[in-house]
């Protein structure tokens, strides 16, 4: 793993991270086009410090509109607060569900799996991507269909609502191209949220969830061979791409807002499709 590595990979899931086109699997595919291992302790551990990155972009993008309405009022931050409480609590269910699943099944006979393992099998980032790309056309479809009176951010969310989008969030959590905002956001348009309250709830949800999966990573890197670079260079080079990650985020964040007001979401969703195409065929020609 290089600086020049380092760099590309940070690009790379800077832009696609906030997008709804699921950043993981684009970030997979540069790995593998760059002869790196994307299921290595290494690699998956960078990756997680660049979800980090862009997870603090998050945080400085939304913070205004987040203490205009989350933190107006103690009612207002405990009724977010619950919503976001029930909606990971379930994420986490659903999601360890499925990794048991899969380590059980997918990777059955493989000494000491870990969902991990698959990550860089590109045959199942393809239908993932497909399956985030027709949720993203539906949602975006339906809502060129309502009136502009529907579109205001008028639309509550629920904890019942919470409950759902935090279901399809644990969906996303084992698959490369499922997109977790795109599936999310989708979701929340899907059952009646307004899609500024969705966007807002799925962010905020990035922001609870991704310290947790940084804590796994590290200790599954801590636990893991000796790499061919020492841990200290692993470290800074994961810190310098959660730096760029940060600044890319901010300038996707600003381009997914603008999408979003526009009412273009649906071609997030034709690109998803047309991307699981072309990862298809990568994978037909051996990567």
């Amino acid at each position: 793993m290089s600086l020049f590595n380092v760099f590309i990979l940070a690009i790379v899931q800077g832009l696609a991270e906030l997008l709804p086109v699921s950043s993981s699997a684009h970030v997979v595919v540069a790995e593998k086009l760059m002869g790196l291992d994307p299921s290595s302790p290494p690699m998956t551990l960078l990756l997680v410090m660049l979800h980090t990155g862009t997870m603090f972009a998050v945080i400085a993008y939304f913070w205004k509109q987040w203490r205009a309405t989350y933190f107006s009022t103690a009612a207002a931050f405990k009724a977010i607060a619950v919503r976001l409480v029930v909606a990971t609590a379930i994420t986490g269910i659903v999601g360890e569900a499925i990794v048991k699943v899969l380590e059980r099944t997918a990777l059955r006979g493989v000494p000491h799996a870990e969902i991990e393992d698959l990550f860089g099998h590109l045959e199942f980032i393809a239908p993932a991507l497909a399956a985030a790309g027709l949720l993203i056309l539906i949602a975006g479809l339906r809502e060129r269909r309502l009136n502009a009176a529907a579109r205001s951010d008028s639309g509550e969310l629920t904890p019942a609502d919470a409950s759902i989008i935090g279901a399809v969030q644990g969906l996303c959590l084992p698959f490369r191209g499922f997109s977790r905002s795109g599936a999310t956001i989708s979701t929340g348009m899907l059952i009646g949220v307004s899609k500024p309250r969705a966007e807002r709830f799925s962010f905020a949800l990035a922001v609870v969830l991704t310290p947790a999966v940084v804590a796994r990573e590290a200790l599954r890197l801590a636990h893991a061979p000796p790499a061919q670079e020492s841990l200290q260079s692993i470290a800074l080079l994961s810190v310098l791409g959660a730096v760029l990650a940060f600044i890319a985020g901010l300038l996707a964040l600003k381009w997914l807002s603008r999408w979003l007001e526009s009412g273009l979401w649906h071609l997030f969703g034709v690109y998803c499709l047309v991307a699981a195409v072309g990862v298809a065929l990568l994978h037909y020609h051996g990567f």
